[in-house]
């Protein structure tokens, strides 16, 4: 699955008057009609924890610039939220300052499967703006590349 070319976010959430957050790549849309988004997260992280417990999360979707974050994001047991500027969401949520989309959810269902812990959240706010993503692939961050073709049009 390494191979498999992906955007890059930082899920972010409160719980207690702590902020916790964490750099994924397991961010799908499930439904647009009520907007439903689903993220996995391992097992026994404390954002994970957190999530579970607060029962809301801000997903910030990243710019092909924006790899340092990714990578402060990443580390674990780091001071992730020590650097850097932060927006907050209509719920107050810290969201990445400068992110393409900026999506706060409330969770509506959670499942556990393998190691990990799957989560969906219904959109209740939303912020985006134009640019280009940052992606990873291979253990690798860059940058999607248009081929300059016309958009495609969505099927619904």
């Amino acid at each position: 699955m390494g191979r498999f070319l992906t955007r890059v976010a930082v899920v972010t959430t409160e719980h207690e008057g702590e902020r916790h957050g964490m750099t994924i790549n397991s961010l799908t849309s499930i439904s647009l009609e009520p907007p439903i988004l689903m993220i996995s997260l391992n097992f026994g992280t404390r954002t994970g924890d957190a999530l579970l417990a607060s029962g809301t999360f801000a997903i910030s979707v990243l710019g092909a610039k924006q790899e340092a974050v990714a990578r402060q994001f990443a580390v674990r047991g780091g001071a992730r939220f020590d650097a850097g500027d932060f927006d907050e969401t209509e719920g107050g949520l810290a969201v990445i300052s400068g992110a393409l989309s900026q999506v706060e959810c409330k969770v509506v269902n959670q499942y556990e499967i393998g190691d990990h812990q799957v989560f969906f959240g219904q959109v209740v706010g939303c912020r985006d703006r134009d640019g280009e993503g940052l992606a990873f692939n291979a253990g690798k961050f860059g940058a999607f590349r248009d081929f300059h073709h016309d958009a495609m049009p969505w099927s619904f």
